[in-house]
């Protein structure tokens, strides 16, 4: 009993001398400290200057260079520092700026990060999507046409318009599922359908996800093109804000072609479609687009990581990590979109009876359009009469 209280006062006392000094680095011969070994294992940042920046010094070290032997001015250490900071002096006879980049200790952040919090919050945003959806659906039901069918249908969209959405729903919709797949397959269909399986899966989702990807940005092209003069914000999308819609409630706003809800889709899609498209397309050519170095140029310019809490970004990215942010932008940029897009789905089909029949067949009967969309209709109309009073008036 002795010995252990011994043992322990011993422990005690070394252990607090040694943490007495892991603040002076001088005592440690520059190398890392006691503190810096707690922090990294409680997941803070350090502070890796004095690691990044002990690389050695061929100026100061040349009359001792031939002690030294072929290193020159470097230990064994500093060189590898140096190669895994990407600091040393390299030069490769094919492979550009990529091949020169021997050690690159960001990679496991990545995969940390990508295998991590990537699954884990990108996942529940998508149940936690459908989840809400479904209560919001028992609470509310199915939002009826009130007033009495007129048989009398209206041209909603063109052949080429539900051509253009089709198009970019059925491609996000693939790409959603691939990607899924590629994410979370190691996770949940290799446990359950074997790994010779997953494999299989895995190579067919990359094939079909990076050329299917071509078909999204045409049908994003398309789509904005045709619709971006109809979703410029207007007065009457303030009306539609305030009564919710119609879909919480019984009011039903006034609206032109897109009221203000299908405004927002729209911009969301527009927005985060053009990331998705730009992050795809770095991946799909690797080191060709260097996009996040020169974008956190820009944020650290204007001061909102630092306001953040993010602190300064870095701004001096290689290759390698270029590649890595695009693969986790790409991903986060895709689940919240599919979240967005979860919600468009459920008010074009479950939710909101007559919905569907704009985009299937393209006609709407009138009642719909004027519980919806009723300055919409009366511009429809009022075109309609001139047409039809032109045709009416006799040639001279």
């Amino acid at each position: 009993m002795l010995r252990l209280v011994l043992a322990f006062l011993l422990s005690v006392t070394i252990g607090s001398a040694a943490l007495a000094q892991s603040t002076d680095r001088e005592a440690t011969g520059g190398a890392q400290t006691l503190e810096d070994i707690m922090a990294r294992q409680q997941g803070q940042s350090i502070d890796d200057a004095f690691r990044r920046n002990a690389t050695g010094d061929a100026d100061t070290a040349a009359a001792s260079s031939a002690q030294l032997g072929t290193l020159g001015g470097a230990s064994d250490p500093e060189v590898w520092r140096a190669l895994r900071y990407g600091s040393a002096d390299i030069t490769v006879s094919s492979g550009g700026e990529v091949a020169s980049v021997l050690i690159q200790d960001g990679g496991m952040r990545w995969l940390e990060w990508r295998k991590g919090a990537l699954r884990q919050y990108g996942g529940w945003l998508l149940l936690g999507t459908i989840a809400l959806l479904a209560v919001f659906f028992v609470l509310r039901g199915r939002i009826k046409i009130d007033e009495p069918m007129t048989g009398r249908t209206v041209t909603r969209f063109q052949a080429i318009e539900r051509f253009g959405h089709w198009l970019l729903a059925g491609s996000f919709i693939i790409l959603g599922l691939t990607g899924l797949a590629v994410l979370f397959g190691r996770v949940f269909i290799a446990p359950m359908m074997g790994k010779e399986f997953n494999a299989t899966l895995l190579s067919f989702s990359k094939l079909v996800h990076n050329n299917v990807a071509w078909a999204f940005i045409v049908g994003l092209v398309m789509i904005f093109v045709m619709w971006v003069v109809h979703n410029i914000p207007n007065r009457t999308d303030l009306t539609w804000l305030r009564q919710a819609g119609g879909i919480i409630g019984k009011a039903h706003p006034p609206a032109k072609k897109f009221n203000a809800g299908q405004k927002l889709i729209f911009w969301s899609v527009i927005l985060f479609g053009v990331s998705i498209s730009l992050s795809g397309v770095a991946l799909l050519f690797p080191f060709e687009l260097q996009l996040f170095a020169k974008t956190f140029s820009v944020l650290n310019s204007t001061g909102l990581p630092e306001l953040l809490g993010f602190g300064v970004l870095p701004e001096q990215l290689s290759p390698h990590e270029e590649m890595q942010y695009s693969q986790l932008w790409h991903a986060i940029a895709a689940f919240i979109l599919m979240a967005i897009i979860l919600a468009h789905i459920y008010i074009g089909s479950i939710g909101m009876e007559g919905a569907f029949d704009a985009m299937g067949s393209g006609e709407v009967d009138e009642a719909w359009a004027h519980q919806h969309h009723s300055i919409w209709l009366e511009e429809i109309k009022e075109k309609a009469d001139k047409v039809e009073g032109s045709e009416a008036t006799p040639a001279e």
